[in-house]
């Protein structure tokens, strides 16, 4: 079955380096869709069920951190494997998100081994 992943990032150029190494994964990908922010992504949610989400921490109008806090809030989006890309250099920021529910987080900048290394880890599949 194919995997469906929303990006959330508000830097265009992040967004596209993301899906290029999503496209270079063995996951089965299914769609990809893209949001600017966490209020952008928390629209698409509503409409678009996805089985990932890839998202910054620093971003305007909802940074990563309230959205991972309004998607683990809604039981219906509880199984959503949430992995937090940031620069953000404090460890305290990082480890916060994961004691909020993300499955993991990759910092900037990254290649595209760590990308599909900590994708395939929380998702239980091996990585090539």
């Amino acid at each position: 079955m194919a995997l469906d992943v929303l990006i959330v990032d508000d830097s265009t150029a992040i967004r596209k380096i993301l899906l290029r190494v999503l496209s270079q994964t063995d996951l089965t990908i299914g769609d990809v869709l893209e949001a600017g922010d966490g209020v952008e992504a928390l629209r698409i949610l509503e409409e678009r069920k996805v089985g990932l989400i890839l998202s910054d921490i620093n971003m305007p109008n909802m940074d990563g951190l309230q959205l991972l806090t309004s998607v683990r809030a809604r039981p219906d989006w509880n199984s959503i494997a949430v992995i937090m890309i940031t620069t953000e250099g404090s460890q305290a920021k990082v480890m916060e998100a994961v004691q909020m529910g993300a499955q993991g987080y990759v910092r900037k900048p990254f290649t595209a081994e760590q990308i599909k290394e900590k994708i395939s880890s929380c998702l239980g599949s091996p990585a090539n």
